[in-house]
């Protein structure tokens, strides 16, 4: 890969975070990065694909939390020219004589390696998050930091006053230079002071409603002598509680005016919202654009097959086998088989990480029954749900913990490889 002039000397570190709880069961068996979305896609291809379109091909990804499957999609997917220099390294938290704990935070993660950072004495480091759904001009936002000679720059997008206790929400000047930062705050006065007129927005570049707030992405670029800086001579563990906010009027910090798709999917509503999203006919992230793909592991399967099926926005993925069924606002998966009579409204079925002959296996057959109804659920790969089965919240519980299937928020979430005998009804 040819680098942009800019992105010679830059190399990007994902952030993996940490246990996923709020992500949970998505995470019981995987690190958040490696949690599936679009049907055939990984967290991680989000991050790696919008560095990889900036030309910044030295990718780092910082994790700590079952990192196996992580492991196995980068070593399969991200395979660059031997000739090119570009390269994707999976960093995980491990114990030394020096430091027996796990990453304490965002900053302390990557405090902790610093030392590979700066390897290859890049001008600069983006630092990204690996559980958004986004696509940005990477390129551009390098471009901003430089030209307006940032220490930092913090992508940033308006949020409404209700969503902005779970970000970090800033002040700028009319230069875009950030004067106040405060992590999640909750005291409404506070929140008032941090409220943008109409006015105030569209002068910052920004369409959206009159009252919002300007949020951190968690999503930065430091020129490194400034992050080693920080982080070296400091005890921050979090860039949003300790790092940015003790840059403020010490320090270049500015913000940057993404315009465009953002969303953090890293709960279980947020995570199922934003994978139907991608089902509507004009998706807020459009990922059929040929100028910013999201890249892949490429699995050379076959393609869908479908049986006298009644489908309406929906994203159907390769190797799956669907007869049959009622299929509404939702996704199936790579390899995934939904048999006759079964209905499907609003529902992420992941498919499978491999074929199975029918009649291989006693009980279910992997994938979804005959005569099922599904509702707002999420089933994860290699489940089988019997024929039969009504996975619909009938009684509107909130959260639930079973062996086989959880529900947070109201949405059923079936486990990976769980079990849901036929004629059950949750």
């Amino acid at each position: 890969m040819t680098r942009p002039g800019g992105a010679r000397d830059a190399v990007t570190a994902v952030l993996g975070g940490g246990q996923g709880s709020r992500l949970w069961p998505l995470t019981k068996t995987r690190a958040k990065p490696a949690v599936p979305v679009g049907g055939r896609f990984r967290l991680i291809d989000v991050p790696i694909s919008n560095s990889l379109h900036a030309g910044i091909d030295r990718i780092y990804v910082l994790t700590q939390f079952n990192s196996e499957s992580l492991h196995r999609h980068i070593a399969q997917t991200y395979r660059f020219d031997i000739f090119s220099g570009g390269f994707v390294h999976i960093l995980a938290a491990e114990q030394t004589v020096s430091n027996r704990d796990w990453y304490q935070g965002t900053a302390d993660a990557v405090r902790r390696n610093l030392d590979r950072l700066n390897e290859q004495k890049p001008a600069d480091i983006l630092i990204l998050s690996g559980d958004q759904l986004y696509l940005m001009n990477v390129q551009a936002f390098l471009e901003h930091h430089r030209r307006s000679r940032a220490d930092l720059t913090v992508a940033v997008k308006p949020v409404v006053r209700e969503e902005a206790s779970a970000f970090g929400i800033m002040r700028v000047d009319n230069d875009g230079r950030i004067v106040e930062f405060v992590e999640k705050p909750k005291q409404p006065e506070l929140l008032d002071r941090f409220t943008l007129e109409a006015g105030q927005l569209a002068s910052l570049g920004f369409e959206a409603p009159a009252g919002s707030l300007l949020a951190s992405m968690g999503i930065y670029t430091f020129r490194r002598e400034v992050l080693n800086r920080a982080l070296r001579d400091g005890e921050a563990t979090d860039f949003g509680h300790q790092v940015i906010p003790q840059m403020i009027g010490q320090a270049e910090v500015f913000a940057y005016n993404h315009t465009g798709y953002w969303q953090d999917i890293g709960t279980i509503p947020t995570f199922h919202s934003a994978n139907l999203d991608l089902t509507q006919s004009l998706p807020p992230l459009d990922l059929y654009s040929s100028d910013r793909p999201i890249y892949t592991h490429p699995r050379f399967l076959p393609g869908t097959k479908i049986h006298s099926c009644e489908v309406h926005e929906s994203i159907l993925c390769e190797g799956s086998i669907i007869s049959g069924s009622s299929i509404k606002s939702s996704i199936v998966g790579i390899r995934a088989q939904v048999q006759e009579g079964s209905v499907i409204d609003k529902s992420i079925i992941m498919g499978a990480t491999h074929f199975e002959a029918p009649g291989s296996q006693p009980g279910p057959r992997m994938g979804v029954g005959r005569n099922c109804v599904l509702h707002r659920a999420i089933i994860d790969f290699n489940a089988r749900i019997g024929d039969g089965a009504r996975l619909v919240n009938a009684l509107g519980i909130d959260n639930a913990e079973e062996e086989n299937y959880s529900i947070r928020d109201g949405i059923v979430v079936v486990h990976r490889d769980g079990v849901i005998q036929p004629g059950m009804e949750i």
